[in-house]
Parts: structure tokens; sequence; C-alpha cells
């Protein structure tokens, strides 16, 4: 038998056999071998991935300022992460800002404010998700950053202890080791998810396919039925522990808030107090101070509608048997007066109107109220001014310092350590237990809440808060009048028109109010009784021959010195704002 492998030609003169053509459908079922691959992956997948990423990130940021609400019951709600980065904000954020911020929001500002840092923490959270899925040391970088922030926010607070940084801290380490652990697992289950296999390629020197390979094809044309794939349930168990995580971070910081709440609750403290009534009990104000015009302010205004404007983002809380006030500084006789001494002091009454000097033209920040406490010249007496001292530094349990010329303290007006108003225990919102009240300034030079200190000093000595920050060191009230009525943009019927009001110069009084319409003749409004310089004075005028139109109303009012209300308009930053009120109605016919 020949071994050569070259073929035998064909007999001469013969054809060689045709090789058989594959079917149409043979060649379907070739077509379908080579091209059958895994079905392409879609870009759900890293989309997914890094939602799932975020969302870690989010979970440990609850997580961490869980913690941290559970440690802030021990050491003090104002020690909670979110509360002491808020302060720290108030304190460096430039005075125009602040400014802003309650001309804005109002009395909401705060609650803005602490929005803002949640919102500004979850985008950052969300962020250091997505780095520590990549690069985990990164990711958990970000909240060590977040712990340290908390740590150094904490630790500046006046007064502050190593306690305080213990929220903070938990925070931090909570938040690193949540952030690894979930990005982690989801790194895990990533790696377990199947890769798409390459398409497969044509091969050019393939060869011939035969029935047999043929039939192979055929048979590998029918999709064979294939398990679920692992990267499903992979990711559900990331996703639920991420559920899982920021479910028991919100319920730690709800119990840790709770906790706080009840320990340092001071409800009942306060319910106790028994206020003496005073040495000299002031007569009650007359009837006509007030004049029966609807929408206009009451005189007296209740306590649940008096304003509140301080940098407090979570009130002092003192309890008044613990509480002790210090009078101390340039004094013979420095004195510490538990609450029971101040109760057993003569008590005296006071009615006064109070105004914030963040107050706009025309706007809310005023209130009138009966005050009681002890007389606050007589206590500097007995403690023995020195010569040379010029400054009286009120010190707040938050920290606050408000500092009043000591002149003006002593010069006869009726100044008060107040622990009362409106014949109850001063609210907690307003001071409790005790805080000063001197007429004839605004609020942040004469009203220091949660008293805990006073300091006899001097000018050049200390710059109090507000002081430092640019405010008129003096603040001194500015003359001011608003009108209540017509409210703006009001529509009245044409013929004589109610218009009414309230003015102020504290400590100096109104000896005047005057109204005028579309920049017309001043006309004299009519004052209702005068309760004293240290109160404000309501006002009426009755606009007649009102016509049909648009009409701007403006008000402006006289001391009791002669000075006139100027027109200049200023605003409240550094000593109060100036200006006359306006008001435009609609009168129809």
């Amino acid at each position: 038998m020949s071994t050569d492998p070259t073929p035998t030609p064909p007999p001469f003169g013969r054809r060689p056999a045709r090789r058989s053509r594959p079917t149409r459908r043979t060649r379907r079922a070739q077509a379908g071998a080579v091209t059958a691959a895994p079905p392409p992956v879609t870009a759900a997948g890293p989309t997914v991935t890094a939602a799932l990423a975020a969302a870690a990130g989010v979970a440990a940021a609850v997580a961490a300022l869980g913690a941290g609400e559970l440690v802030a019951a021990l050491t003090g709600p104002d020690t909670a992460p979110v509360l002491a980065v808020g302060s720290a904000a108030i304190d460096l954020t430039p005075t125009p800002l602040k400014e802003y911020a309650v001309r804005t929001f109002g009395t909401s500002d705060k609650t803005v404010l602490l929005g803002g840092i949640h919102l500004t923490m979850a985008l950052l959270a969300a962020l250091a998700g997505l780095l520590a899925a990549r690069r985990p040391a990164v990711g958990a970088g970000v909240f060590a950053l977040f712990g340290g922030l908390g740590t150094w926010a904490a630790l500046s607070r006046p007064g502050a202890g190593p306690a305080d940084a213990a929220p903070a801290l938990v925070a931090g380490l909570v938040g690193v080791a949540t952030v690894r652990w979930l990005t982690q697992r989801l790194r895990a289950a990533t790696a377990a998810a199947p890769e798409a296999a390459p398409e497969a390629e044509p091969d050019a020197a393939a060869a011939p396919v035969t029935a047999t390979a043929t039939a192979t094809a055929a048979d590998a044309a029918v999709p064979a039925e294939e398990p679920p794939a692992p990267q499903g349930p992979g990711r559900r168990s990331v996703l639920a522990a991420t559920g899982g995580t920021i479910a028991v971070g919100a319920l730690g910081g709800v119990v840790g808030r709770t906790l706080s709440d009840r320990r340092y609750d001071v409800t009942a403290a306060r319910d106790a107090v028994r206020v003496p009534p005073a040495a000299r009990p002031l007569p009650p104000l007359p009837v006509p101070v007030h004049p029966k015009v609807a929408g206009l302010s009451p005189f007296v205004t209740p306590t649940a509608d008096f304003y509140r404007v301080d940098t407090a983002l979570t009130l002092p809380r003192i309890d008044p048997r613990r509480w002790a006030l210090r009078i101390r500084g340039m004094v013979d006789h420095p004195l510490l007066l538990t609450f029971d001494d101040l109760l057993h002091e003569p008590l005296e009454e006071l009615d006064h109107t109070l105004t914030c000097v963040s107050n706009e033209v025309g706007g809310p920040y005023v209130g009138t109220t009966r005050w009681l406490g002890a007389s606050l010249p007589a206590l500097l007496r007995r403690a023995g001014v020195r010569p040379g001292a010029d400054q009286l530094v009120g010190r707040s349990q938050d920290g606050m310092t408000i500092g009043t010329p000591l002149a003006s303290v002593l010069d006869g007006r009726r100044a008060l350590l107040a622990v009362a108003m409106d014949g109850e225990a001063l609210p907690v919102a307003h001071g409790f237990p005790c805080r000063s009240v001197v007429p004839g300034f605004y609020g942040y030079t004469s009203a220091t809440k949660w008293l805990v200190d006073l300091d006899v000093t001097t000018v050049a000595a200390f710059d109090p808060y507000w002081v430092r920050r640019g405010w008129d060191r003096t603040g001194e009230v500015r003359t001011a009048s608003r009108i209540e009525v017509p409210a703006p943009f009001a529509r009245v019927r044409a013929g004589d028109v109610a218009v009414a009001g309230t003015a102020w110069a504290t400590h100096r009084g109104v000896a005047a109010v005057e109204v005028r319409v579309d920049g017309g003749p001043w006309q004299e409004a009519l004052l209702a009784a005068d309760a004293g310089p240290d109160l404000w004075r309501q006002w009426t005028h009755t606009w007649t021959g009102a016509t049909p139109g648009t009409h701007r109303i403006e008000v402006r009012a006289t001391d009791a010195t002669s000075a006139v209300q100027t027109e200049v308009r200023a605003a409240p930053f550094p000593s109060g704002a100036t200006g006359w009120h306006s008001t435009v109605v609609t009168v129809t016919s």
C-alpha cells in the first residue's frame, strides 16, 4: 500500500465528484452556532453599583449622626455633631449674610441652617461612598474629616470641656467603620457578578462542516436554560444592609434626642417656681393705651407671640436649683446669687418695649410686656463698682456675651434681672431662669438671656460678641414707627379710611406721629394714652376723602426730645434700621 499522501487523480475524462452543499436551513443553524453569545451587558450594572455606593455613604452618615445623638444624651444636647457644627457656622458667618438670613427667613433661619447642614452632609456622604467603592481609604477619610470638624466645633464653644468632643469623635469612628463595611460588601458583590463572554469570531481556516458538525450546530442553535446570575442576590443583600443601616441610624438618632430631651428637661422645675409678687406692684395699664381698631397689634404682646432672635440652635435648659449668678470684675465685693437668693430680693416690675436691632423698618421684632425681677442697679451698688469701670458684660449659659454701658445702668432707669414676664416665670425660650433687661437699648446690648455671669469691666478691656462682629457698641434704640392698618396691598372702600399703627423711642418716649398720603402734607395722628417713656405708643388717623386708585401712606414719629424720625433709609447693620415706613393700598369705589 502506497504511503504517498498525494491524492490519486481521477481517471482521464471524468470530473471529480461535487461536494454536497449545505441546505439553507443548515447554513442558518451554522450561523447561529457561530454567532451565539451571552446577552450583552447593559449600562445598568455600573449605574446600579454607583447608586449603591452613594447610598452606602448616606447610610454611613445616618449611622454616624445617630451614634452622635446617643452620646450627646450623656454630654448635653448642644454637643450633638450637627448642632455643634451649626453653632460654629453661626459664629463664623459674616454679618451681612446673617442679616440676609434673618431678613429672608425670619425666625425660621435656624431651621434653614440645620436643613442646609443636613443636605450638605448628605451630598458629601454620597461622594464619600462613591470614593470608598474605588478607594476605601479616601472614602473613609471623608468621614474622619467629618468627625474632626465636629470635634473642633464642639471644643470651640465657650466653656467646652474634653467630654464635649465625645459625640463627634464617636460619630466619626462609626462613619468610617460603616462606610468601609458597606462598600466592602458592594465590592464583593460586584466581583462575584459574571462578566460578558467575548463574541466569537468565525475562523477563516475552519475545516468544512460535516453532517455531524451540522447537527451539533443545529442543536446549539436551541438556547440552553442558564442558571440565574449571582449578581442580583448579591446586590440585593447590599441594598438590604444599606437600608437596615439607615433604619438603625435613624432610630439611634431619635432615641438619643428623646433621651437628651428627657434628661435635660426643665419643664417641671420651671412649673414649680412660685414667683413672689413685686415689692411695689405697678398699677394696671390704662385702657386708653390701645385704640380699638381691628388689625392693630395688642398693646401688651402675648408671651407666645413675643419675638425671639438669638444664636442658640438648641435652647439652654437650666435647672434653677443648680443655677447661680456671679457678679464680679471691678467690684469691691463679688456676689454669688442662687435662684432662691434672687427671688428673696425686693422684686420690681417694669413695663417695657423690647426691640431687636435686626428689625427692618416696619418689621415684627418688637414686643411689649411686664417684666418682674431684682433691681440690677441695687445689686451692682451692693457689690461696689470701682472707679474706671464703664461696661457691664453679661454672659449667657451658651457663651453669648452682651455689653451694656455701665453709666446707663446706674443713671436711675429701672434695669432688672428679670425672672418673670407677663406674670409667669420666664419661658425657656426667653431666658429662664434669669435674664437682664435694660430700657433704652436694643436687645443685643441689654438683654442677656440664660444669664449666669455679670462682669464689671471696661470698654477697652473687652469687646462683646456683637461688637467683635462690627455692630455699634452702644445700641441705643432709634425712633421708629409703623403702619399696621390697613395692611400692605389691602383693598379699602373710598371715603374715610382708618389708619393706625405703633411708634416707639424707648426710654425717650413718643411725642407725636404724623401721616401723609401720596407725598402730600403731613397730618398729625391721634396718639393713644402715654403709659411711659419705656413703652411704645399707638396711634390712629382718619384718612378723609380717599379716592379710587392706588395710594401710598407714610408715617413718621417725633420723640420726646423733639427729634424727628429721619427719612434716610438705612439697613439694620450696624446700629439699627432707619427710614419712614410706608404701605400701598388700593381704594375701590
